[in-house]
């Protein structure tokens, strides 16, 4: 275990923290190059080092997220704990913008009217403008199987898909139907675990590579 002093600033501490996980996690390593950055960012944001066997890519997802960041593409997220974990500093110098829309007063009524979460209609609710946005799931089940349900339906393509929901229902079998598709990049998470500051964490991750 490393000591550092209560002085430290927080660059120092981040850079200590990745080099304790890199040497509890020896080459060879089960993720490489840019998809290893993604998952060293996670296990250091949860220290769940579980990860290393639940992490799961499509081929192109760090190659489609980062393309989509450097074109300031709007990034959607399902609740407001996943808004808040965004940097904002990466995101303002990307020129993307983070919306959550759960707690619009459009999407209360459609939740309400149509008897569906508000995660659900969330997704609804962003559906215009989700071409080629980047749409980012750490809490709601709900909200990746609505979104999965459009893709499906051709009715949106967005670059990439957070998918990573926690919990005990629905949480697991909705990301096995992320990994079922085939036509949208995603990055997810197998499994029960999951939750918005993970979530979060490749959103920043991503945004730390595409403005290397």
């Amino acid at each position: 275990m490393r000591d550092i002093d209560t002085y430290t600033g927080p660059e120092v501490i981040e850079r200590c923290s990745f080099e304790i996980i890199e040497s509890e996690v020896p080459e060879p390593r089960p993720f490489k190059g840019s998809e290893w950055l993604v998952v060293r960012r996670m296990i250091h944001t949860s220290a769940d080092f579980e990860l290393l066997s639940l992490v799961n890519f499509h081929p192109d997802a760090v190659r489609s997220g980062i393309v989509a960041l450097r074109s300031g593409c709007l990034i959607v997220t399902d609740t407001e704990m996943a808004h808040m974990g965004i940097t904002s500093r990466r995101m303002d110098q990307l020129g993307c913008r983070v919306e959550c829309y759960i707690g619009r007063r459009e999407v209360r009524e459609r939740a309400q009217e149509k008897g569906i979460t508000r995660a659900s209609a969330a997704v609804d609710y962003a559906l215009p403008s989700l071409d080629r946005a980047i749409y980012v799931v750490g809490n709601a089940p709900t909200a990746l199987l609505r979104l999965l349900e459009y893709i499906r339906e051709g009715a949106c393509n967005p670059a990439l898909i957070v998918g990573m929901p926690v919990g005990f229902v629905n949480a697991a079998r909705s990301k096995e139907m992320l990994m079922e598709q085939e036509g949208i990049p995603f990055i997810t998470i197998e499994g029960r675990k999951g939750g918005s500051a993970l979530a979060a964490s490749v959103v920043n991750q991503l945004a730390e590579m595409a403005l290397a």
